[in-house]
């Protein structure tokens, strides 16, 4: 059996961290990051990047040591990602504070208004409607992180989770009201039935990445047209919300989230085109036929 010789290198200072001798030739990154670790513990796999070239991208955990062009002397060098937290800590505190948040405002409790509004309730109706929706919206991204989310990358950097959580925290006729109810539970809906359909691409325990596809419910047949239907029906749900409300502040968040979901959802449409060849030329990354 074929055997490498491996030195890892800093990859801004170019100094030896590690160095070693007869790695099998079917080893994966992965079995770099854990020689390295026995190494200096300091550095666990999760914090860990590894690439051929010190401004290159980072090797997956799957790339085997053979399949990579480097000789039987293999030199990688070592980025430091930080101190990691996982995904589901990071979507469980973005999701958490804005439902706590909006419930004090919506119990009145006390230090928020004046002592006489403390723990009163607003005579008109839509406030209280506003408030199951807003609240429906949160629990149920909890439960979906909890129950149905997999993630290809367990964690990211912890600083990162300031970046995330900013969004969430920052902004908080009656026909018009009845038709804001029917988008926003409609798009809820279709949110839901997004994210159950991409969770079945991947197998528990699995990285792999698919192409996703309409399925036979109705509302993933948006995947026609776009990439990233869960960024549609979020932006429907912000909509409706809104025209609910029809509160200024709440608009404000709509519109900062709708730009900021835009980037993401380019950044994934870029993504499947450079992975997939046979990519649906059809897509768009957030609108169809427009963004």
């Amino acid at each position: 059996m074929k055997h490498y010789e491996v030195e890892i290198l800093d990859a801004k200072t170019k100094d030896k961290l590690c160095f070693l001798d007869k790695v099998r030739s079917h080893s994966s990154s992965s079995h770099i990051f854990s020689f390295l670790f026995v190494s200096d513990p300091q550095w666990y796999p999760a914090r860990q990047s590894i690439r051929l070239d010190p401004k290159g991208k980072s090797l997956k955990d799957e790339d085997v040591l053979q399949h990579l062009p480097v000789g039987t002397t293999a030199t990688f060098y070592f980025r430091d990602l930080g101190a990691q937290i996982s995904w589901v800590t990071v979507f469980l505190t973005e999701y958490t504070g804005p439902l706590v948040i909006y419930l004090l405002f919506y119990f009145r409790v006390p230090f928020i208004y004046p002592p006489k509004y403390d723990f009163t309730t607003s005579k008109h109706w839509v406030v209280h409607l506003a408030c199951m929706c807003h609240s429906f919206h949160y629990v149920k991204r909890l439960l979906e992180t909890l129950f149905v989310h997999r993630f290809s990358h367990g964690t990211m950097p912890l600083r990162n989770i300031f970046k995330c959580s900013i969004f969430e925290y920052a902004f908080y006729g009656e026909q018009q009201i009845r038709i804001a109810l029917i988008i926003f539970l409609f798009c809820q809906i279709g949110n839901f039935s997004i994210h159950i359909a991409l969770r079945n691409l991947r197998p528990p325990g699995s990285k792999t990445r698919k192409i996703p596809y309409p399925t036979k419910n109705p509302f993933t047949w948006i995947f026609l047209l776009v990439s990233c239907p869960n960024y549609t029906y979020e932006l429907g749900s912000w909509l409706g919300f809104t025209l609910m409300t029809q509160c200024l502040p709440v608009a404000f968040f709509t519109l900062v989230g709708f730009i900021q979901m835009t980037v993401w959802a380019k950044g994934k449409h870029r993504s499947y085109l450079k992975e997939f060849r046979d990519y649906p030329p059809l897509r768009s990354p957030i609108l169809p036929f427009i963004l």
